[in-house]
């Protein structure tokens, strides 16, 4: 356990964004975070749980004490037949895990390739990509409480799992560490193409395999999405709104060329790409703050903004996609600073 005190965040968050930290604490064995939340160590208030800042935009110095947890093992639990539970200590790197688990036969995740963040956060946000989310795949979450230090274990069933949420970032927000994330994955390979450009990327190679899916995922991304080393972003920054049938019927009719996709329960996702592509946003630079000139989903750093400059221009796409389309954006990226 490592304990630094006012120490610059810039390293901590995909933004880049150079705001300071009171205290800094890392951890790298189960133990100590147990004894850390135990009475004798409590590391006080505010408390944040930071793993990679990818998904997180600081708009002020953090005055309180950060943990980033750096539990970085990979191991086989328990091999089956047909499917293997493998899990992750929370500060593994997502796409090393990904990688690492397409390169042993392990299938299921490869569609997630090219996240930024850990392993930890992956429960936390529910990611998803190219028709695969993470919630399929948990097994059960590993934790241990910021009340006084004991081990949790929670169930797929327990993690209330939504669009891009789980309880996590909703009703135990902030309750809990993440040391660990166990997932079940197939020995049989099911490729999931049906969405957007995938198949016909995967084919470009010939015929769908596990290496094949994962390289046509990372050539998207990479074709449309900046690199945080070079351009301050925390990817997707606002949730792809679920509206009722009703108000999608009411979309397609107004609006002829929106992408509206099937939800599970029967709602309709409106690309929020599209919607503020619309708003004339795409590309449209404010300062330092930007928006993506080929994604408008990813605000990013050019350089020289403040979280609260990213802040404003994030404001004022809601705003504007709210005036014309009556839909209210959800920002999936985390702020803090901002009450």
């Amino acid at each position: 356990m490592i304990i630094r005190k006012n120490i610059s965040l810039k390293p901590f968050n995909t933004f880049g964004l150079d705001y300071k930290a009171g205290t800094l604490i890392s951890i790298d064995k189960e133990k100590d975070a147990k004894h850390l939340f135990g009475n004798e160590l409590h590391p006080g208030k505010p408390l944040l749980i930071l793993g990679g800042g990818s998904n997180l935009l600081f708009t002020d110095d953090f005055r309180g004490t950060i943990v980033c947890p750096y539990f970085r093992s990979i191991r086989v639990d328990k091999l089956e037949k047909d499917h293997v539970i493998v899990s992750a200590g929370a500060g593994t790197e997502w796409d090393s895990f990904v990688e690492w688990c397409v390169e042993t036969g392990f299938s299921g995740i490869e569609n997630l390739s090219g996240i930024p963040g850990t392993v930890g956060a992956v429960p936390v946000q529910n990611i998803g990509a190219y028709g695969v989310e993470a919630r399929d795949y948990i097994h059960k979450v590993r934790c241990v409480s910021v009340h006084g230090g004991k081990v949790r274990i929670f169930q797929n069933n327990e993690c209330g799992f939504g669009y891009r949420s789980s309880i996590f970032k909703t009703t135990v927000k902030g309750q809990y560490l993440i040391t660990r994330v166990y997932f079940i994955l197939g020995l049989v390979f099911n490729p999931v193409l049906d969405y957007g450009s995938l198949r016909e990327e995967v084919e470009k190679k010939g015929r769908a395999t596990l290496k094949r899916v994962r390289q046509a995922v990372l050539r998207i991304r990479q074709s449309k999405l900046p690199d945080p080393c070079l351009t301050g972003n925390a990817g997707s920054f606002f949730k792809n709104p679920v509206v009722d049938n009703m108000t999608a019927l009411r979309m397609i009719k107004d609006f002829p060329g929106i992408p509206v996709y099937n939800e599970e329960d029967g709602n309709k996702k409106l690309a929020a790409g599209w919607l503020i592509e619309q708003c004339g946003w795409k590309g449209k630079r404010i300062g330092d703050a930007g928006v993506h000139d080929k994604q408008a989903l990813v605000l990013v750093n050019h350089g020289g903004a403040t979280g609260r400059d990213i802040f404003e221009l994030s404001e004022m796409i809601r705003r504007s996609v709210t005036e014309r389309f009556g839909i209210v954006l959800e920002r999936e990226v985390e702020v803090t600073g901002i009450t």
